[in-house]
């Protein structure tokens, strides 16, 4: 019996996040695309990371977790034309068919033009995983 994937049910979905890699599979209103990887760390509520890629240089996210399965994030970034925005965003983890956990937010912008939207990521393993922040 691997002990591993025993450990891994036992752990809530936040609690999952920890040390995974996700890309954008959707993302209409926002910046994020499928060049930009996001490096998740979680302990106990507390859920941080960082981004960057295609429009992003550099980007940070702080946030906790409001229940086994949803997260709530506050995130900053610098963009490749030397933009400075900050966001919130309310997101729901699951894990799809094939195992690979996802990601569904709902954003909003709270520089700029304060506008919003919805994101959807999923996990990346291995080589997919690419450099991270």
């Amino acid at each position: 019996m691997n002990n591993n994937s025993s450990d891994e049910t036992a752990k809530t979905l936040v609690e999952q996040l920890d040390g995974r890699s996700f890309v954008t599979t959707g993302n209409a209103e926002g910046l994020s695309t499928a060049a930009t990887t996001f490096q998740y760390s979680s302990d106990g509520a507390t859920v941080t990371g960082g981004y960057k890629g295609g429009h992003i240089s550099v980007g940070q996210i702080a946030g906790k977790s409001t229940s086994p399965d949803t997260i709530e994030l506050l995130f900053q970034c610098l963009t490749t034309d030397g933009q400075l925005l900050s966001g919130q965003s309310s997101g729901r983890i699951a894990r799809n068919h094939d195992g690979l956990l996802t990601i569904d937010f709902n954003w909003s912008w709270l520089t700029g033009d304060r506008s919003g939207g919805t994101s959807h990521y999923i996990e990346v393993t291995g080589n997919e995983a690419g450099n991270m922040p």
